[in-house]
């Protein structure tokens, strides 16, 4: 196909799609109202959720989207740590380079001109919220850095291919003709219509609608050893802008919970909790309308008998007809409000607003305390951290592998072809062709892992008493290989520790060691014999 043709391919997939656009403005409306620009313009200054009674839905999509980004991505520490994915070849040199490399990667994600952190935080709460986010990574304009984008999900469009995954992906792209020409100035590769160059003598900072299209290499031109081609595409003017290939597809579409027959996901969250959102919303309005007038309740007028305006205000005055007869009952007085139903509406609301918190899973976040209770047992403790990693891991292990390693993954393969790593030839022999997998920490897996090292001090205690009754015990266990699992899950860096043949090699020196200490003393024992038997010989007086 040529780009003309893909270009049609893209309208025909944004047009299949946009009656998921309705559902993504609904639940924006309700959760997200700053995202709530799917099938509406928004205009700067304009009130976000102003037709919403209640904040709780928006709040708990709020602890919800934060909770996320904290368990994936906890910013106390470096998250991520790449591994093998046969971990029979991680030899302590192969360990040292990985964490290296992991290190160098942390801080070029974190450099403050990558925005990373503002593209996965933007992400985090599209992916509580839709189900799904669209997060670009590549070099920057200098190529001297890193450079993170979230997208906007009513821009980008994307079909599975027949293993799943996500390719091609088409995203509607906006640049003002200033930029077009600044970019064909800096990139060889980039030819612009020359009515673009006109616009920005006249108009520099309107908008050329345009198209980036990421798709695989046998559906433009499959004569080349790349992958992917990267196409950018004038939708104005009808002409091709760029197109080179390329080794990734630049985009990360992280999707949450899919169902069979769909390339977009869901929130399991927003699913579950827009009808209760929508019941809290009128209960609420109810409830203020019925405080309301609990509280300033509307007035009756008896007619002809008052003269002016009825006015309620604190120090108004309202005329009535000076020959009325009170005794007939008051001129103006408050209708009566019946409140009984009020308690009922505020346990309503209460209800909902508990099921909105599990619908956002914010009962299974709760923060993991230690106990103060000092008759607790170890069992009972681990206990309660193995009902917390049961209640939590099947939340967050997917989004491990859907969001966090996805980004990594990409980053990696950026970074790596830019030669930030250094040249192939200077990684560890045992590295070559190797799979290579990322690990993550969060405050979940430092509990996962920290089983380890809490394994390790049962099983000694065990092999302690078994030892009472056979002190053979002792050789059930590799100590060694058990102290460096321990050691591991307790994330100690790997240039603390020695590799394997430096451990042979202090044994083997210790063993020579006290092997030559023996032979010594067995040597100065016979010298002590000889000595001795010698000084007896001397001695002895002949009968």
């Amino acid at each position: 196909m040529n780009a003309k043709g893909l270009k049609e391919l893209a309208d025909n997939v944004f047009g299949k799609r946009s009656s998921l656009l309705s559902l993504w403005q609904e639940q924006a409306e309700n959760f997200y109202p700053e995202r709530a620009d799917f099938t509406v313009k928004r205009y700067l200054g304009e009130e976000f959720a102003g037709n919403l009674s209640t904040s709780y839905p928006i709040l708990a999509r709020r602890d919800f989207g934060d909770q996320v980004g904290q368990m994936l991505r906890p910013t106390q520490k470096q998250w991520f740590h790449m591994g093998l994915l046969d971990t029979r070849r991680e030899n302590n040199e192969a360990k040292r380079w990985l964490e290296w490399s992991s290190g160098t990667m942390f801080r070029a994600m974190y450099d403050p001109h990558a925005l990373f952190d503002r593209a996965e935080k933007e992400g985090d709460h599209d992916f509580s919220c839709f189900g799904q986010d669209v997060i670009s990574v590549r070099l920057n304009r200098n190529r001297d850095g890193l450079l993170y984008r979230c997208w906007h999900l009513r821009d980008v469009a994307w079909v599975e291919d027949d293993e799943g995954k996500v390719c091609p992906i088409f995203r509607k792209w906006n640049p003002t003709a200033q930029t077009l020409v600044r970019l064909a100035k800096l990139a060889g590769t980039f030819k612009i219509d020359p009515k673009i160059e006109e616009m920005n003598r006249k108009t520099p900072f309107e908008e050329v609608e345009c198209m980036h299209m990421i798709v695989q290499a046998d559906m433009y031109d499959d004569e080349t050893r790349f992958p992917y081609w990267s196409i950018y595409y004038d939708c104005m003017h009808d002409t091709l802008i760029e197109a080179v290939p390329t080794w990734n597809k630049e985009y990360s579409v992280e999707r949450w919970q899919t169902v069979s027959g769909s390339q977009y996901a869901y929130s399991p969250a927003t699913v579950a909790a827009l009808p209760d959102a929508r019941l809290l919303q009128a209960i609420t309005y109810t409830l203020l309308e019925a405080g309301e007038k609990a509280a300033n309740p509307p007035m009756v007028a008896t007619q002809e008998a008052v003269r002016s305006d009825i006015d309620i205000r604190a120090g108004g005055t309202t005329w009535v007809d000076y020959e009325y007869d009170e005794r007939l009952g008051d001129a103006l007085r408050p209708i009566t409000i019946d409140t009984k139903g009020l308690p009922i509406g505020l346990e309503m609301a209460q209800d909902l607003r508990r099921m909105l918190g599990q619908a956002f899973y914010l009962n299974k976040l709760r923060p993991f305390l230690p106990t103060e209770d000092k008759e607790m047992t170890a069992f009972q403790a681990g206990q309660i951290v193995a009902q917390y990693i049961r209640d939590a891991l099947p939340l967050f292990a997917p989004m491990e592998t859907n969001r966090n390693a996805q980004i990594c993954e990409l980053t990696f393969d950026v970074l790596m072809r830019a030669g930030t790593f250094g040249s192939p030839q200077d990684m560890p022999p045992s590295l070559d062709n190797a799979d290579t997998q990322f690990r993550f920490s969060s405050p979940l897996h430092d509990l996962i892992e920290a089983q380890k090292a809490q394994k390790f001090l049962e099983a000694h205690a065990l092999v302690a008493q078994g030892m009472a009754m056979d002190k053979t015990s002792v050789a059930l266990i590799d100590w060694k290989g058990a102290l460096r699992d321990a050691l591991d899950g307790k994330q100690t860096p790997a240039k603390w520790i020695r590799s394997e043949i430096q451990v042979r090699e202090m044994e083997d020196a210790q063993r020579q060691q006290e092997e030559t200490a023996a032979l010594l003393a067995n040597m100065q024992a016979g010298a002590n014999v000889a000595e001795t038997v010698g000084k007896a010989a001397g001695e002895m007086v002949p009968a």
